[in-house]
């Protein structure tokens, strides 16, 4: 138990240490943005007293490592600062586009992880047969494309040809559940095609490397079936990577939900981020990457941590 604990403290260490420099990679890089930002939000007709006063009012006339740190402290007791577009507290502003993404993801994933480990449990049953390249080759087919690409062939084929699903998502916090899913259902299917490949060929892989172990032999010698050998012998040990696998594509869902929201105008922290972007709203851009930034290192920590625990010989390398 102290090890487990130890090696959780090590690996929460490290991500603090990683959204550290995260969040100074942020910083500069926001800095380096061409132009005045003052200048951009005012415009070319302000007065370069009207100029100087709003670079006040932002902090803009401090130090670069001035700034920072003050935007460090603000976030680490909670302020993530204000809106420059409507003066709202950013923290309210991303509330609810927050709690969007996260449900687009889960639904996503709901989909996806299932699907995933059920084609490569059968990818790797049925090995080298017709029905294993026929889904190694269409699922590398769907990752090979881009996000976007995947979204306007589903609202053609879903949303303008057939009908089905809208190709818009507007959804609200006043819809029921299942009217949410019915909105959310296009672009949770575009992430699910994007990572599903991913996964199922992960558990495939590591079902296959399992079968030429010793116990496998022996249990194809007492004539066991193979389904069961699989499903019962070699999939529990193959748990690791699995896991592993399956909560670095949760990550994916989470953090790379950005171009699927702007293509079906998704009100997602993804869409809040490129809105931003346009409208020169620096700290809602920063408060939006620093969060996408966290979420990706904690749940890389997570697929870390748990796949350590579901292989304990991990915990004593050699």
């Amino acid at each position: 138990m102290d090890k487990i604990l130890k090696m959780v403290a090590q690996r929460l260490a490290l991500g603090a240490v990683t959204l550290f420099v995260v969040s100074l990679i942020i910083f500069l890089a926001v800095q380096l943005l061409p132009g005045d930002l003052a200048e951009a939000i005012l415009g070319q007709a302000a007065t370069e007293e009207t100029v100087a006063a709003f670079r006040r009012e932002l902090h803009l006339d401090l130090p670069a490592h001035e700034r920072y740190l003050n935007w460090l402290f603000g976030i680490l007791q909670g302020d993530l600062g204000r809106s420059l577009a409507n003066q709202r507290d950013i923290s309210e502003l991303i509330g609810k586009r927050l709690l969007n993404t996260l449900f687009l993801a889960a639904l996503a994933a709901s989909i996806a992880v299932p699907l995933a480990v059920t084609l490569g449990v059968l990818a790797a049953l049925y090995r080298n047969s017709f029905y294993d390249r026929m889904v190694n080759m269409a699922t590398l087919t769907t990752i090979s494309f881009p996000e976007f690409f995947v979204a306007y062939i589903l609202v053609l084929i879903l949303a303008v040809n057939m009908g089905v699903f809208p190709s818009i998502s507007n959804v609200s916090s006043d819809l029921g559940l299942w009217d949410r899913v019915y909105r959310s259902f296009l672009p949770a299917l575009t992430l699910t095609l994007v990572v599903v490949a991913h996964m199922m060929r992960m558990t495939r892989a590591a079902i296959i490397n399992l079968l030429a172990s010793p116990y496998i032999e022996m249990a194809n010698l007492k004539g066991i079936k193979r389904s069961r050998i699989i499903t019962h012998h070699a999939l529990p040990n193959a748990l690791s990577p699995i896991i592993n696998v399956i909560v670095i594509n949760l990550a994916y869902l989470v953090v790379g939900v950005v171009i699927v929201e702007v293509v079906f105008v998704y009100p997602g922290l993804g869409q809040l981020m490129v809105d931003s972007v346009s409208k020169r709203d620096i700290p809602v851009v920063q408060a939006c990457s620093l969060i996408f930034a966290a979420t990706y290192v904690l749940l890389n920590l997570t697929a870390d941590i748990l796949s350590i625990l579901s292989n304990p010989r991990l915990m004593h390398p050699r």
